[in-house]
């Protein structure tokens, strides 16, 4: 009884964290992303760590989250992993406004976005490479 199992909608060895709702712009978060593609985990977590970007430990919760259901949910092996893919879309933008001179109204953006990072395990013929 009860429903079939969904396929998966990786490639074997690959596994996902995804996080929402992030208060920072796509472009900001973007910077933060691409200093972490294609690096080992553990020298990506290092280097968020140490960045003085203010949504970088947001994005060190979402690594350490893949890295985390690699292990559990997978069986994969740590010291083998690295971040393939980090990928930023937008989410919704909440409109607020200030008071200005003469009746005007200053329009106040503040956007939100989400990241998506994707580790995968390395294969023998990606380490000669």
């Amino acid at each position: 009884m009860g429903q079939k199992k969904n396929p998966r909608r990786l490639p074997e060895g690959s596994v996902m964290a995804k996080t929402k709702m992030m208060r920072t712009s796509g472009i900001k978060l973007n910077l933060v992303a691409a200093m972490i593609r294609n690096k080992p985990v553990d020298k990506a977590l290092t280097d968020l760590t140490f960045s003085k970007k203010r949504i970088a430990g947001d994005v060190k919760k979402c690594l350490q989250s893949a890295i985390a259901n690699a292990e559990n949910n997978h069986g994969l092996d740590v010291d083998e992993l690295y971040v393939s893919e980090a990928f930023v879309g937008k989410n919704i933008t909440l409109k607020r406004g200030r008071p200005r001179a003469r009746g005007r109204f200053g329009k106040i953006l503040k956007p939100f976005s989400e990241l998506t990072i994707i580790v995968r395990e390395k294969q023998p013929s990606e380490e000669q490479a």
